[in-house]
């Protein structure tokens, strides 16, 4: 054709298709996609493995992934071979060319369209089942190393008399067979009818028979193979029965068999079964018969066997037998879940005795003296001082600590006493300006450990620290104190290259270091860097001069990620707590080994078991578990992590448990055995809080041992709402070192209380002896109340103290202005056949953003006190002389001075003390005079801290920031 732009002439391009240089550049930039897509899968593979290999778990990793890839290629091909080989034989069997019906030459235009690529199509069709089934199929890798894996229990179900591990680890495989079967059944049933339909072998409209010979062999093959796995099904449906859920209103979520399952559906199922097999038969005969009328009729009566067998014949039973006559019926198999729930619980040894509720000494002034023997009463709630800590030992802004603080036990003076402790962790919310450098490079650690003792508090309301400044010292002694490990540490950083780290800040100005550790993984491999920088989403990894030669990237930094990491087979406690073990500060996780395979246990939901006030409160208290439902569970295994390091270990705690064995089996060398536990690090584990939740939740219809008794429901209990707050969750539990009544010395105790069901006065009080060191440890004792006298519960207490009329003016007095009265732990302490209430009560308000203990609360026997100190209130309460004693000085009131202006302010300070007392002890309280003497005692507390301050920066003195101001 001419050339009708009178331009340059050139090649020919043919209209509707791209330049060679476009299509060069499309193909480029597929293959370029394709490149990134491939390097992002590498980057998340290759991130997990430098990460295993980095905390010494590759096995974990390796295991894990040859499981899933040996599962997925397993069950993947199997399926694409079952489906591709009945579409091939669909194929094969197809009928010659007949005459053409309008049906068949519509057929024919999709049969001439795929000729061509039929064994594409089908080897596309095979593919995609297989890899949607690989895929299922390598979710299950916990299922089959169970499975593989499994050691006995030694127990045996009550019904079929097998032992607890089929039931455990052996049926849910065989279940996943069955599913894998039943989904391989039909969906070659459905491509083989689709094939004899495409090619003539089944009509819809056609005249003449509605299907060839071949066909309807064929399908019939498949249909007796999904009837026989039908009748497999029925068979371990008998067995399902062990551990079927079912909901009963004595015991919530029952597992187990009830009368009408082992009467009506136990044998029904086996009925059912015979006849499954039955039928399978029928259809397989269609071989040799050709005709699907007896298969037919059999499927039919199979279908209404099991609406009529399987449905309506339990129902008559439950109806006509069961319900006239309840307790009798059940009676025998209530009794089995009684003993099974016990069992797989770990409550089964719970000691019950009979408890008072009220003391038999009549002159209450004998026992003043058994209230230090019986009971080291925490007045400082970890749960309260949080923001005390953060006040008076931050130090500086980029440090916080944890919402809640942990209790543990430490030695002074060669004697234990309980401690409220706390890290010391990084607050990337607090830098002086946060950038990519400074959140990843320079800040990258907390520092040191503060502790103060659960037992006083300073004459202004303070913790009296056993550990503060910084650095920290005190009576933790020396460790490393760098926390690059914690709760609050949820960010990556990298270390140990070019750039210096904020180690920590003093007068003297800034202190840098640079990380000396091998955790993380080394960033010096341009790969590895490639890899973090797509894994991150962050490219500045890839080019940053601040990485260099050393550099180390640290993530997975919270003590539970780290376990739950190298560990997936195991259930984490909510509540990882530090300790100083060795000179280095460790976290200690507790870990549980679960299942919801235990015949006969009643089946519980973790995360609403495990919840409570704190819990609903506080959204960096964690939750365990969510929503698994568990009905067997043991605090297996102890953890721990190292604090500097990331180093993390693993302990065998409860050598007899099967479910662990098992996993120990499956990933041989990650548990290390209890016997390498050391003396330091067995001072500092404890009984676990979220498995003593699991317990008590369970103990509120379990601790009876009748079964007449627990399906009457007259002795169910209920854990009470805590009174202390508005949440209306459940009380938690509490730590503190106390003596029950069969105990001869005081031991390391979890505590909890239980109310009537409906009622608020108190049923039973419940203690573990928290101490692994004793011969006691996880012995669960509960103290029953008569139900013949009511004694006070909690929420009962809580309100007597609020409608003192003198306690209830003290209170508006100290909420006034912007003052907000905050309730401490209500602890509950058994004592001379009765029980002592003690709740400390904190102030926080007007320039203190933080609580200070004001008051103590203290009941007993119906006398209660509401003084300044815990001494004070115990001794009106038991009515012992010297109940308005000032508090003796502590470790962090003022020491002697030689400062006139401090000296002066302190006796001003003393005198309104006195002054307020003297207020108090009026016939009728003078709260005016109360309250002028409060206001004058802060402004003379103020004047002396004002005083020391001054004095001391004159003289280069205190550098440690307020810790150590009185």
């Amino acid at each position: 054709m001419p050339d009708r732009g009178g331009g340059p002439t050139g090649p020919r391009i043919r209209a509707g298709r791209p330049s060679r240089r476009a299509r060069a550049l499309l193909v480029t930039l597929g293959v370029l996609a394709v490149l990134g897509m491939v390097f992002t899968m590498f980057a998340g593979f290759w991130t997990d493995w430098l990460w295993y290999r980095s905390v010494h778990y590759s096995s974990v990793f390796t295991t894990t992934l040859w499981t899933k890839i040996g599962l997925f290629f397993v069950f993947g091909l199997l399926m694409a071979l079952a489906v591709g080989l009945n579409i091939w034989l669909a194929h094969r069997l197809r009928p010659p060319l007949s005459a053409m019906s309008m049906e068949q030459q519509s057929l024919d235009r999709y049969r001439m369209g795929i000729a061509p690529y039929k064994t594409w199509l089908l080897v596309a069709v095979a593919c995609l089942v297989g890899l949607i089934a690989g895929a299922s199929a390598a979710g299950q890798w916990r299922t089959w190393l169970m499975w593989v894996n499994g050691v006995p229990f030694h127990q045996k179900d009550p019904q079929f008399h097998l032992d607890v591990s089929f039931y455990a680890f052996d049926l849910p495989w065989y279940r996943f067979l069955l599913g894998f079967g039943f989904a391989t059944a039909i969906l070659c049933l459905i491509a083989a009818a689709l094939t004899h339909y495409l090619y003539g072998g089944l009509r819809v409209t056609s005249p003449g028979a509605r299907a060839t010979a071949a066909a309807t062999g064929h399908l019939s093959v498949l249909l007796g193979v999904f009837v026989a796995l039908k009748a497999v099904a029925y068979w371990l449906d008998r067995y399902g029965l062990a551990v079927k859920s079912s909901d009963f209103k004595a015991t919530g979520n029952w597992t187990g068999l009830r009368y009408v399952d082992a009467n009506a559906y136990l044998p029904a199922k086996t009925i059912l079964f015979c006849i499954a097999v039955i039928c399978a038969l029928l259809f397989f005969a269609t071989l040799w018969r050709r005709t699907w009328q007896l298969p037919v009729i059999g499927f039919g009566l199979m279908v209404l066997s099991a609406i009529l067998i399987g449905g309506l014949y339990p129902a008559i039973v439950q109806k006509f037998q069961v319900q006239p006559n309840e307790q009798a019926k059940e009676a025998p198999y209530v009794q089995k879940n009684l003993k099974a729930t016990r069992e797989a619980y770990g409550i089964d040894d719970t000691k019950v005795t009979e408890y008072a509720g009220k003391s038999t000494t009549e002159d209450k002034t004998k026992l003043r003296d058994q209230v230090g023997d019986t009971a080291s009463i925490r007045i400082m709630d970890p749960n309260i001082v949080s923001p005390t800590f953060q006040q008076l030992q931050q130090i500086r802004n980029y440090y916080g600590f944890p919402t809640n603080l942990d209790v543990d036990r430490y030695a002074k003076d060669g004697k234990e006493q309980d401690t409220v402790i706390g890290l010391r962790e990084l607050n990337l919310g607090g830098i002086p300006k946060n950038n990519w450098i400074n959140d990843h490079f320079r800040y990258t650690h907390g520092y040191g450990a503060v502790a103060a003792k659960g037992t006083e508090a300073d004459a202004e309301g303070r913790p009296v620290f056993t550990e503060k400044n910084l650095p920290s010292e005190g009576s933790l002694g020396t460790y490393k104190q760098q926390i690059y490990y914690g709760e609050k540490t949820t960010t990556y950083s990298i270390v140990g290259g070019p750039q210096k780290e904020v180690d920590y800040s003093d007068d003297e100005g800034e202190k840098t270091t640079s990380y000396q550790g091998r955790s993380g993984v080394n960033l010096d491999n341009p790969v590895n860097r490639a890899a973090y920088a797509v894994a991150f989403n962050e490219p500045q990894i890839l080019y940053s001069g601040a990485i260099g030669k050393g550099s180390r990237i640290l993530y997975n930094r919270t003590p539970k990620e780290r376990v739950e990491a190298v560990a997936p087979w195991l259930t984490i406690d909510g509540d990882a707590y530090p300790a100083v073990v060795n000179h280095r500060i460790q976290w200690i996780v507790d870990a549980y080994t679960t299942t919801n395979g235990y015949p006969y246990a009643s089946r519980t939901t973790l995360g609403d078991t495990t919840a409570d006030s704190l819990t609903a409160t506080n959204n960096s208290r964690a939750v365990v578990a969510q929503q698994n439902q568990v009905n067997y569970i043991r605090n297996s295994v102890k953890a721990t992590v190292d604090a500097y390091t990331g180093e993390v270990k693993l302990y065998q705690w409860d050598a007899a448990d099967p479910v662990l064995k098992t996993w120990m089996k499956a990933f041989p060398g990650t548990v290390q055995p209890r016997a390498d536990i050391s003396a330091d690090l067995m001072e500092h584990l404890r009984y676990p809080q979220d498995l003593f939740k699991v317990q008590r939740e369970l103990l509120t219809r379990y601790h009876v041992t009748d079964a007449q008794t627990f399906l009457s429901g007259s002795e169910v209990w209920e854990v009470p709402d805590d009174p202390t707050n508005d949440s209306r969750s459940a009380v938690p539990p509490y730590y503190l070192s106390m003596r029950m009544p069969d105990q001869s010395a005081q031991a390391f105790s979890l505590t909890t209380t239980f109310t009537p069901n409906g009622r608020d006065n108190l049923s039973a009080f419940m203690a573990v002896d928290s101490d692994p060191r004793t011969a006691d440890y996880g012995k669960i004792r509960l103290l029953k109340l008569p139900t013949s006298t009511t004694v006070d519960g909690p929420k009962q207490v809580q309100s007597q103290f609020n409608s003192e009329q003198d306690i209830a003016e003290t209170i508006s007095l100290l909420s006034r202005g912007h003052s907000k009265v905050e309730y401490g732990n209500l602890l509950t302490v058994p004592l001379d056949g009765g029980l002592l209430y003690a709740e400390p009560v904190y102030v926080r308000g007007g320039e203190l953003k933080y609580p200070l203990l004001r008051k103590v609360l203290v009941t007993y026997e119906g006398r209660t006190a509401f003084e300044d100190t815990l001494d004070e209130a115990l001794n009106k309460v038991f009515g012992v002389e010297g109940s308005t004693t000032p508090p003796p000085k502590t470790g962090n009131n003022p020491p002697d001075t030689g400062n006139p202006t401090v000296r002066q302010a302190l006796d001003d300070a003393q005198k309104a003390f006195e002054a307020g007392q003297e207020a108090l002890q009026k016939p009728k309280p003078d709260w005016s005079a109360y309250a002028k003497a409060q206001d004058d005692l802060e402004a003379a507390l103020k004047r002396a801290e004002e005083a020391q301050a001054k004095a001391d920066k004159a003289a280069g003195g205190d550098k440690s920031g307020s810790g150590g101001k009185s």
